[in-house]
Formats: C-alpha cells, structure tokens, sequence
C-alpha cells in the first residue's frame, strides 16, 4: 500500500489487521510535510513528538487486543483556529502568535477518542476571514497543483495539506464556504455540516451564527467517517443540536434513483466562468445517468446572498473580536510611561490584526452603530429570512440542490488583493449555506484547460447530511476526478 495515497479508511482497517503500524503511517506523514510544506507553506505547525507518542500508543493498544476507534492510526490536520491543549494556536494571526490554549476543542477530544492522530495545525486566512488565504500573518498557501494559484479560503492550508498527501484528512472551518471553496479549488472533498451538527467549542468564534467545523478528505467516505466521529449534542456549546447521529457511511449506498436533484438555473446563469459551466453541467448529467431526476428551481432572493452575509459576518466578528484587547491574552505593543489604557488597546489591536480583519472589524462596528443598524444589520437580518423561505419551499420540489462551488478556477495569488469586492464575490455560491444553516459539500468535477481543479457542490435539507453525503458519493463513484492528485 502507497500511504501516502491512502485513504483514511484502508489506514484504520491495516492498521487494525496489524497490516499496518500507526507510527510509520504518521512517520510517511511526516516526511511528506517536511518535503512539500516549504513550497506550499500550508501548516503553521507540526507537532512530530507528539503525533508520534500518539501512534505508539495506538499501537500499544492494538498489540494489547483492545478494541481500537474508527478512525485509529490516521493523521489528521486542523485548521489554526482550533484549541488544543499546550500547541500553540494563532488563527493565522499577530495577535495571537504565542497563544497556547489550556483545553482542547470538543472535535479534538471526539478525534482522538475515535484514535486519530493530529499531526499539526494548518495556515488560515486570519481569524477565518478571507477567501484565498493570502490573510496569513505567516504569509499565503499555495495552489498544489499550481504553485502561482491560490488555494482558496480560509481553510486553504487544511485543503493543500490533503490534496498534496500530507494527510489523508484535515479540518477546517466554514463561515461562508471555507470548507468548499478551498475544497474546489484543490481538488479534495470538503464536506460542511448543517449549524449545530457539529460542537463550535474551542473554534475561535468569527461569525458565531455562521461557523461550522467540517473535514476535508480525499473521498466521500472518508468525509462521513470523519463526520460520524464529530457529530453530536455538546454541553459545552449551546449551538449544537439535539439531534441523533445517523450512520453517515452507511447511508453510502450508491443508489440515486429517483433523487431530485434542484438546479437554481437563473442564479447560476451569470457570471460564471465558462470552463466552470461546462464542467457543472457535466456533473449534472452524470447524476441524470445514474438515475437521479433534475428539476428546475428557483431562488428569488440568492443574489443578496453577498451583501447579506457581508453585514452579518462583519456585525459578528466586530463581537467577537473585541475580546483581543492587548489584557487577557495574546499581544499587547510596547508599553510607553505617557499611553493611555486607551492607547494600549489601540495599539495592541493595530499592529496585531491584519489588513483585513481590521477591515471587518470597522465595517461590523459600522453597521451596529446608533442610526445605521435598522438600515443594515437588521434589513440583512431580515433578509436572511427571506432567503431560509427559499430553501425550505425549493427543499418541497427537491432532494438536494446543486452549483458550481465557485465562479471560476483558482486565480493567481495577489490577482484580487486590491479589490475585496472581487475576493468576496468568490463566495456567491456558497454563503447561503451558512445564511440558512445547510449542510453542503463540494467534490471534484473537472479541470479548465490549465489543469485547475473545478468543484460541483450539492446542499441539503438541515440535519440530512446523509442524502448530501449519498449523492456526492454516487456522482463520486460514476467519475475518476477525485483520483488525480497534483505532482
């Protein structure tokens, strides 16, 4: 067995059949990092000791004939903005550099319980916020399959570390499509859950009512194993949902006859890149031959999807990042015997935050402000609604609904820096799934005639992940995309 193209499934299994040891599938991990991470700059940390005292262990266990978790002996990244105990979490940014949690996120605990292997943390857009991760106080992801290109964002560490082989699955976050976008645009599967599926607990909190943690793999399964393992009610997070956990993997059936499968066609009729176009409606019709019916729907309200996730997530994160003050944690500037307390905040919170964090953080203090909320943050709420009614009467005509993930291929690093109007209309297709609080996936459809990866994305009804998760692993099954891998 190739490890390095294996899949988080054939590890657990040769790993539980002795056919396999964790430590050197963890040691092949390694490797690969050390070889490719300084051309794609995708991990902020490895932490080697420790993934390795980890294996050891899974192998103690398998040798001693305890019964061994479903994901045992398989590497696994996480994103930078998720806290686990003594590693140093940054979310990418200034602020946070030398930042060391005292407790581990609620997905950290339900991996390694199921007796995966973190290997390290990847490089994000800072705070989660950006859509190409060139955000990163510790610089910008590069595209694997072209070094010139963008990965994606602001889970584009989490995706290049899975498309180059450096781990078979990562984690990331999806406030607006963080976890697809990338995933289109490196080639993987990159599955977001519904709102409250999965516990937010030891995320570092962008836009509270948008965040969601989900995995990036190299195939379906792989993804609703790792979903499986995340699932559930948490007391530490009053978001998650009551709701049981169906078995994920087994909902994998390969069948989709009869599934309708809605086409929004007048919202993704426009300003989508022709090589984009051909390639959805290639995925589409792959679906109709494997038995699945395409109905035509409609989505009135979509095209205010941008303007109004970019007042709610703006409002959210002028929040939730006012806790950065230079006091409790994290960087504090040079003190001076002439500042101010008032000073301090101000420069403690100019010189570690970013561009564009500060960027949103003054747009959101914008919108909540005395005279302008009505006629911003609550007309964006309000249209919110609207879009949710959508949904729920498309989701009356529909099993599932599918898009093109993104607009385009991956554009060049630094090509929409200086306009973040064009960086954020990369996410037209994917905000409204965090608006209404719908699971999603992106999967590999196709490349443009660079050798670009193009993603097709499919959404579902709340808390039915296991249609979504059925019908990208049929379209999975009847397509070879997701076997290609950069060089």
């Amino acid at each position: 067995m190739n490890l390095l193209d294996a899949t988080a499934r054939s590890i657990r299994d040769g790993v539980a059949a002795g056919q396999l040891s964790a430590v050197e599938v963890v040691r092949a991990c390694l490797d690969r990092i050390a070889a490719v991470n300084p051309a794609l700059n995708a991990f902020n940390l490895v932490d080697a000791e420790r993934a390795l005292s980890r294996a050891q262990a899974v192998d103690r266990r398998r040798a001693e004939g305890s019964t061994l978790g479903p994901l045992a002996g398989v590497p696994i990244a996480l994103k930078d903005n998720m806290n686990v105990r003594g590693m140093r979490t940054t979310a990418s940014s200034r602020i946070l550099e030398r930042f060391v949690p005292p407790y581990d996120a609620t997905v950290v605990r339900h991996l390694e319980d199921a007796g995966a292997i973190i290997v390290g943390k990847t490089n994000c857009d800072e705070f989660a916020m950006g859509s190409s991760t060139e955000n990163s106080a510790f610089g910008p992801v590069r595209n694997p399959w072209a070094l010139d290109r963008i990965p994606g964002g602001s889970s584009g560490g989490s995706a290049a570390a899975v498309a180059s082989r450096c781990v078979p699955l990562a984690l990331g976050s999806d406030t607006g499509g963080s976890i697809r976008q990338p995933a289109a645009f490196c080639g993987v599967v990159g599955l977001k859950p519904t709102y409250g599926r999965v516990s937010r607990y030891g995320l570092l909190a962008f836009a509270s009512s948008l965040d969601q943690i989900g995995p990036f793999a190299r195939t379906v399964a792989d993804a609703a194993l790792v979903l499986s393992a995340l699932s559930g009610a948490d007391p530490c997070d009053a978001t998650t949902a009551d709701e049981s956990v169906p078995d994920f993997t087994g909902a994998l059936t390969g069948d989709v006859k009869g599934v309708r499968v809605g086409v929004p066609r007048a919202f993704v009729s426009h300003g989508v890149d022709e090589d984009v176009r051909e390639a959805f409606e290639g995925a589409l019709e792959s679906l109709r031959g494997a038995g699945a019916t395409l109905v035509d729907i409609d989505l009135p309200h979509a095209q205010y999807a941008i303007p109004v996730y970019y007042l709610v997530c703006t409002a959210e994160a002028s929040s939730n990042l006012a806790r950065y003050d230079g006091v409790k944690y994290g960087y504090r500037a040079p003190a001076a015997k002439h500042e101010s307390l008032k000073d301090m905040y101000s420069r403690s919170r100019d010189e570690g935050f970013g561009p564009e964090v500060k960027r949103r953080i003054m747009l959101g203090t914008y919108v909540l402000s005395a005279g302008y909320y009505d006629a911003f943050y609550l007309k964006a709420l309000q249209v919110r609604t609207l879009l949710r009614r959508d949904y729920d009467q498309a989701f009356e005509r529909a099993d599932v609904i599918a898009m093109p993930t993104t607009p385009t291929p991956p554009f060049r690093l630094g090509e929409k820096t200086g306009d973040p109007l064009q960086m954020y209309l990369a996410d037209v297709f994917t905000v409204s799934a965090n608006l209404a609080g719908l699971p999603g996936i992106s999967v590999p459809c196709g490349f443009s005639p660079h050798g670009l990866p193009i993603g097709f994305q499919l959404m579902g009804r709340m808390f039915d992940e296991a249609t979504v998760l059925r019908v990208a692993d049929a379209y999975e099954g009847a397509t070879d995309w997701h076997l290609r891998h950069p060089s």
